[in-house]
């Protein structure tokens, strides 16, 4: 298999336009509690799945994209990491693993190595990740990974979740300061 990026314990590939893999988001997509922060727990059917964020998830970024996540001494796909251009930021950092990853340190290991990529070979000057202010163990990757809060805001939604009234919050990390913590350690 063709691999964008390994560590120690992971292998990241590029999602192919196929059934396999369109099954295995429409299999992490249906788990209410991976969907929590989403759509406040509704599972994703597969025409959703296959519209909105498989569609995004195969197409070619010209920096970065999404990765499949697969364990490296199984191969036993656990999720998706991804850094890619989105609004004003050159690399938006995301993750999604399925229930049984969680609290491995699995996010934090491919974040880690899609910033170290990111601000290495793909030259990003900045890297931002977003979520609700309420997913703290998200916001716990982001901080881990080097990441700062930014901002709170508030968007509007036709159908709000529970805790979209606390708001979202962007993290960022600029080259610069990804550099002077490189020097430190």
């Amino acid at each position: 298999m063709d691999y964008f990026l390994t560590t120690p314990r992971l292998a990241l590939r590029a999602f192919t336009d196929t059934e396999a893999d369109l099954d295995l988001v429409v299999e992490l997509d249906s788990d209410p509690e991976v969907m929590r922060y989403l759509t406040g727990g509704r599972p994703q059917t597969r025409a959703e799945v296959r519209a909105g964020s498989f569609e995004r998830m195969v197409q070619p970024y010209p920096t970065g994209g999404f990765w499949a996540t697969h364990l490296r001494d199984t191969g036993e796909f656990i999720g998706w990491h991804c850094l890619r251009p989105m609004g004003d930021s050159p690399g938006d950092l995301g993750y999604r693993l399925r229930r049984s990853a969680w609290g491995k340190g699995y996010a934090i290991e491919g974040a880690l190595a899609l910033i170290e990529k990111g601000f290495g070979d793909l030259g990003l000057s900045r890297i931002t990740a977003n979520t609700m202010y309420v997913n703290a163990r998200s916001r716990s990757v982001m901080e881990r990974a080097g990441l700062s809060h930014v901002r709170t805001y508030f968007e509007e939604f036709e159908d709000p979740i529970p805790g979209t009234e606390l708001g979202e919050v962007e993290y960022a990390l600029t080259r610069e300061d990804w550099l002077a913590a490189r020097a430190v350690r």
